[in-house]
């Protein structure tokens, strides 16, 4: 009869839990459970055991599958030990939170490394997220030293063998029932020592310097978006694969306009006889000014679409629309005729309900003819 736990039940996930909550939770008990942590705890040595195992079963997509069928007997003889091959980021995981190398000893730390990524914040207007700009940006970075390629050492000249790892940049040692290894401390897990280090850039093969790009940000970008520039990050180690450049957009507020989606929103202030009579106003847009016509008895608030005027769809075909808020404004100081003229709109006005059909709007337009 099978003893065992529950693989899930384990790792304390659900049965259908993606790869990565499977990983996150292996994480968080190799971290509670792992014997650096717990000395002469033989519980939880037995728990990192239980947790590993779990974690090697749920890591495969084939053992998976068979666990989910047929359970531990499916596995024929379950776990069998640490296989390396298996175990593709096992070391990686304990290595974030112990500082191990490889808990096999199966990479090596010195060879190339792709180079981190970078992120450069750059802030537009309006109107450039609107329509797209080209613009420079400089960059400050590690890029390959070009005096020595990016080998640390000058032309002609060689790295020597670390005679502590013998080049294999890890030194093992036995840890309970674990063969740990550990980043070399003499060559800092390289597997070579520089004894003659290029004066450029003093044997790290990377040089700290800024570089002035041209980045093209196509029209209708929005605050907050990404954009991924390929290889323009730091320079690799020992000739590794440069990382990428990620522009960061940041759009500044315009006064008059605001953007939802690709539509944008103004407020047009009109007097109250253009809003009584009708009339054609003029309304600020992107690309200059554009004629809109209000009908007769226009109420403050009326909202008017002013079509293909708004921001471009990024990546797509089409554009948005300019939505015109009216807003009727109320004269707050009055020449005498126009007080006359309000003083006859409210003697005719006295004694009617302004619900009748003939409102005051009728009135006001009769008065201005």
């Amino acid at each position: 009869m099978n003893n065992k736990r529950d693989c899930y039940e384990v790792l304390g996930i659900s049965h259908d839990a993606s790869d990565q909550e499977i990983k996150s939770a292996y994480r968080k008990l190799a971290l509670k459970y792992h014997p650096d942590k717990n000395p002469n705890d033989r519980n939880a040595e037995e728990k990192f055991k239980e947790a590993a195992e779990a974690y090697s079963i749920l890591s495969d997509p084939d053992k998976r599958a068979r666990y989910d069928r047929y359970g531990h007997s499916g596995l024929q003889g379950g776990f069998s030990g640490f296989d390396p091959a298996t175990f593709g980021d096992f070391g990686d995981i304990l290595g974030e939170f112990f500082g191990f190398g490889d808990i096999f000893g199966s990479r090596r730390r010195g060879g190339p490394e792709r180079g981190a990524d970078l992120r450069y914040d750059l802030k537009i207007s309006f109107r450039e997220a609107a329509f797209g700009l080209k613009t420079k940006i400089k960059i400050p970075r590690q890029d390959t030293c070009g005096a020595c390629e990016g080998r640390g050492t000058p032309k002609g000249k060689n790295p020597v063998t670390c005679p502590t790892c013998r080049g294999s940049g890890q030194v093992r040692y036995q840890q309970g029932f674990f063969s740990i290894s550990r980043t070399c401390s003499q060559c800092n897990g390289a597997g070579r020592i520089i004894s003659e280090p290029c004066e450029t850039c003093q044997g790290r093969g990377r040089v700290r310097r800024e570089k002035v790009l041209e980045v093209r940000i196509p029209a209708g970008v929005d605050n907050g978006a990404r954009l991924r520039i390929q290889g323009e990050g730091e320079a690799g180690i020992h000739n590794g694969p440069s990382g990428d450049l990620y522009v960061v957009i940041y759009v500044e507020e315009h006064p008059f306009f605001q953007r939802q989606g690709n539509n944008i929103y103004c407020q047009v202030p009109v007097g109250i006889a253009q809003a009584v009579l009708g009339a054609e106003i003029t309304v600020p847009t992107l690309e200059g000014e554009e004629k809109l016509r209000i009908p007769e008895g226009t109420q403050s608030g009326s909202v008017f679409r002013l079509r293909n005027k708004g921001i471009v769809s990024l990546g797509e075909r089409g554009r948005g629309d300019q939505f015109v808020t009216v807003n009727v404004v109320v004269p707050t100081k009055l020449t005498k005729e126009q007080r006359q003229i309000f003083e006859a709109l409210a003697k005719v006005s006295k004694d009617d309900d302004l619900t009748q059909e003939r409102n005051i709007f009728d009135k006001v337009k009769d008065i201005f003819g």
